[in-house]
């Protein structure tokens, strides 16, 4: 029975606005996220998911009111956590450059791509067992999304990051937990 995961990385996000888990969506963002929701209207989506942070709910939640469904929150699938204090763009890539090196590399007060993966594979693994046969829409962001394609098939690693749009859709189907086939479904 094939089950269908739409990885939805959130739109656009101004990086002056609120902290991580509340900074919303640019302008640009807003409207790329209705052309998300149009794509997506038509798929036949049972369930959707999202992570906590506003930015990844603000990008299924048009498509949630149109299928008259519920969002379905996780703690669990937030972004990776990157340290104690507030980091330069510069010392962020090279972390991250450097996390996919050493799954356990991590700055001080942060997490590692290892703690990232291991905790929303966990939600991911459950969801494709409680919704076996279903299609589930989740709104992610793009390490935690990378991280979990990567669980599953490992060319999913740091140049599929870099080349992530914002925002940016995946087709994943798989048979129980075995993934069979990606497809992107962005290109714009």
């Amino acid at each position: 029975m094939k089950t269908i995961i739409y990885m939805i990385r959130h739109g656009e996000s101004p990086y002056n606005e609120g902290n991580e888990r509340t900074r919303g969506l640019t302008p640009k963002g807003k409207i790329d996220i209705e052309k998300v929701t149009k794509l997506l209207i038509g798929e036949g989506i049972d369930v959707i998911i999202s992570s906590p942070f506003t930015r990844a709910i603000l990008s299924v939640e048009g498509l949630a009111e149109h299928l008259k469904l519920d969002i379905k929150v996780f703690e669990d699938l937030r972004e990776r956590h990157f340290a104690s204090y507030i980091i330069e763009n510069a010392e962020l890539m090279s972390s991250i450059r450097e996390s996919f090196n050493d799954p356990d590399y991590t700055l001080p007060g942060g997490e590692s791509n290892a703690d990232c993966q291991k905790r929303a594979i966990s939600v991911l693994e459950s969801l494709l067992k409680e919704h076996r046969g279903k299609k589930i829409a989740i709104g992610t962001h793009g390490l935690v999304m990378t991280l979990m394609m990567n669980h599953f098939d490992p060319t999913f690693g740091l140049a599929f990051l870099n080349q992530l749009k914002k925002p940016d859709i995946y087709k994943m189907q798989f048979e129980d937990l075995e993934l069979e086939e990606v497809i992107r479904m962005w290109n714009d």
